[in-house]
């Protein structure tokens, strides 16, 4: 039978719920009135629950804590950026949660001078989270804007550099700036009542280098988007020639253009939306290149005169294989970011032309072994022909490249360091290929130890697939604590994800949805069969979108885990689509669908973890909510809490089964701020998850407890097995 941590008490695996019971509300709705007082004191007691659980822990906690710090290199300093003035760079001091943000003319190195302390002001507020930083143009002012609560809404700050006053000029906007290039005028978006930027606005400032002073001058409206499904957006092109207001919706966008230089100019619509359509522009002189998928679902660039007149030319085809993602133009040419469909992997493809437009070199950028994550990195100047690429896989922590494009030289600028006993060669990283229901391949990644590597290992298996974000490779160092121990971390790259492309998003949402949940499954069964994960022994996690994943997934299989972590968890997902008062509801009808259509409700009732729980039949969860929390309401894992924790307590079979709610309530959705904070937490977390797959070892428990005698769980579950590797 599978214990329960040393000495943990009765009452710590009893919980709450029957103490806040309402015989008429058996959904625990009332959760959702956060000015109801019994509502916060549910969740202190649940706090103080898994605070009391996890007691006989705190030894292993801090030990997963400092072996974390071991091996980071804590004073942090970031890579230099030329501008056209001055240099920039950040760094964060060993003992410091944020970075401070120094500058030196470009011709005086010697001259450095500190411009902006983070550090400094989060010691002002128990959160704090940056939303965007905006240099002017001759680089002389800093606006910025901050969310001091954890609800995304954002205040504007300007001052004048390096050390003149700040000045507060707005408050409740959204996190984006751009500034103009007439380098006194200021874009930013402001939020609906649901906290959808639905609008772009324009902030005339009046600049006083002299006495430091910034004023506001007038405060317009640019564009308002009255289609509640599109989310407004702001940009520059690297030529710095237009601004950009991108109006979108989850598969529908729509671009509309401002001078930059004359920012008071009317936007105008680069093309009126069509549904399905989306479109990405980027610019070079007497050129827009356009990436679209008007009947081409893998997407392809065209290139137009800057004038309008003429017809669009293909420039990259649409191709079955390969979906386009990106396009960054130089004055040189352009840098295309594409994904392999079969590979599952981004690529970077550099194409420069000559004076009639033609293509003169179409070719790969160099980059290390697949898998791995890929990008552009700060390249801020348009003529740049040394190009900054960063990289990251599941083995090696993220490295900084420079590449000459004349030359071909590629240059390492930095790696991140590690310290301790794991280093990337003593990883094993795999890649498998799962077989899901309707016979369609779902890559699967592995990390491990290398010596672990062919014996089946206990298995934290993580997954997403959603919005069509890619979970491409990314290296953790607190991971390594984990591997360390004896797990193994997989990654489940189902469909809804990006990984394979467009047709891979698009397999995965609306009517495709559960094709994720069996992807999920399918996954794991896969790790099982190649003999890589103990089948006694695998925790599902998963966050935001994720924690749908596997809610549904445990309520189609909950015998397939032996415990799971839902951090942020979108698990009441058809009442939520059916308030379209709340934040992101409206513009999520694209993604889940829209429940005032009884297909759709009908379809998202079919998986909504709440509407589907069986609570007699799930295993041992941890689950972790933020009360200022505006994408993931607070309520959703309380709700999926008190329904567990109250069958635990009015069912013998299960009085001891673990069920855990922890709410941060000082964050939201993103959980704390500041880096030891959201360290720590990651050590809990990481505590429940080597409980759960029974690797808690003796020495990292309070000796004193170790005498006695573990409560064993109702029921034997996935956990339930005296396999251990061979550490």
């Amino acid at each position: 039978m599978k214990a329960q941590p040393p000495n943990a008490p009765a009452a710590a695996t009893r919980g709450p719920a029957l103490d806040f019971t309402r015989q008429d509300d058996n959904a625990w709705h009332w959760l959702e009135n956060r000015d109801d007082p019994a509502v916060s004191d549910f969740l202190e007691a649940a706090n103080r629950q898994a605070d009391t659980w996890f007691a006989p822990l705190e030894s292993l906690i801090e030990r997963l804590y400092q072996g974390h710090l071991a091996r980071r290199e804590l004073a942090v300093k970031g890579l230099p950026s030329r501008l056209d003035h001055f240099t920039l760079w950040s760094e964060t001091a060993a003992d410091a949660d944020y970075p401070v943000w120094w500058r030196h003319p470009n011709d005086a190195p010697q001259s450095r001078e500190v411009f902006f302390d983070l550090e400094a002001r989060a010691q002002e507020h128990t959160f704090l989270e940056l939303g965007d930083m905006a240099l002017s143009p001759d680089e002389q002012w800093l606006a910025w804007t901050e969310d001091t609560q954890g609800d995304e809404t954002y205040r504007l700050f300007i001052k004048r550099l390096p050390d003149g006053a700040e000045h507060r000029l707005l408050d409740d906007i959204g996190p984006e700036l751009c500034w103009a290039e007439d380098g006194q005028t200021l874009l930013f978006t402001r939020y609906d009542a649901t906290q959808r930027p639905d609008s772009a606005w324009r902030l005339s400032l009046s600049l006083d280098a002299a006495s430091a002073d910034a004023r506001v001058e007038t405060d317009e409206l640019v564009l308002r988007e009255d289609d509640a499904e599109f989310w407004i957006g702001l940009g520059k092109t690297r030529s710095r020639a237009w601004l950009t207001i991108e109006s979108a919706s989850k598969d529908t966008s729509e671009t509309h253009l401002v001078p930059a230089h004359a920012p008071a100019t009317p936007p105008h619509c680069f093309q009126p939306r069509r549904p399905g359509v989306e479109y990405a522009l980027d610019h070079r002189p007497g050129h827009f290149y356009v990436l679209h998928n008007e009947g081409l679902v893998h997407f392809q660039l065209e290139v137009e005169n800057e004038d309008r007149s003429g017809q669009r030319r293909v420039l990259v085809p649409h191709r079955q294989e390969t979906t386009l993602e990106g396009v960054d133009a130089y004055a040189w040419g352009l840098v295309i970011a594409e994904r392999d469909h079969l590979e599952a992997q981004v690529r970077l493809r550099r194409l420069e032309f000559d004076s009639d437009h033609s293509v003169t070199l179409d070719a790969p950028l160099p980059c290390s072994p697949a898998p791995l994550s890929l990008g552009l990195g700060d390249s801020p100047h348009f003529d740049d022909r040394v190009l900054r690429l960063r990289e990251e896989s599941f083995c090696t922590p993220p490295s900084w490249w420079s590449l000459d494009l004349d030359s071909g030289e590629r240059r390492l600028l930095k790696r991140q360091p590690l310290h301790g006993d794991l280093a990337p060669e003593d990883l094993h990283c795999q890649r498998l290929w799962a077989e899901s229901h309707d016979g369609e391949r779902v890559p699967v990644s592995v990390v491990c130890r290398k010596d672990l590597a062919n014996q089946p290992l206990p298995t934290l298996l993580y997954g997403y697939g959603a919005y069509g974000e890619a979970l491409d490779p990314w290296f953790s160092v607190s991971r390594l604590e984990l591997l360390q121990r004896g797990a193994a971390f997989a990654v489940a790259h189902v469909r809804g994800g990006g990984e394979r492309g467009e047709p891979w998003y698009l397999a995965g949402k609306l009517e495709h949805k559960p094709n994720s949940f069996e992807d999920f499954l399918a996954a794991r069964d896969a790790l099982v069969d190649a003999g890589v994960s103990n089948p006694q022994r695998i925790v599902a996690y998963g966050a935001s979108a994720g924690g749908l994943l596997v809610g549904a997934s445990l309520n189609r299989a909950p015998q397939a885990f032996c415990a799971a972590v839902l951090d942020v968890p979108f698990v009441d997902v058809l009442r939520t689509m059916e308030n379209p008062d709340l934040p992101l509801t409206t513009a999520e009808y694209t993604e889940w669908g829209n429940p005032s259509h009884a297909a759709d409700a009908r379809r998202i009732g079919s998986y909504s973890p709440l509407d589907n729980l069986d609570a007699e039949a799930w295993p041992p969860v941890f689950l972790q909510g933020g009360w200022h929390d505006s994408r993931v309401p607070y309520w959703e894992p309380a709700k999926l809490y008190a329904r567990l924790s109250l069958a635990n307590a009015e069912q013998a079979a299960l009085s001891n089964r673990t069920t855990l709610l922890k709410t941060d309530m000082t964050s939201g959705h993103g959980g704390a701020s500041g880096r030891f904070k959201a360290w720590r937490e990651g050590a809990r977390q990481d505590a429940f998850v080597l409980w759960a797959l029974d690797l808690l070892d003796a020495d990292l428990v309070n000796a004193d407890l170790m005498d006695n005698s573990p409560v064993e769980s109702p029921r034997p579950h996935p956990c339930s097995t005296d396999e251990s590797p061979q550490a």
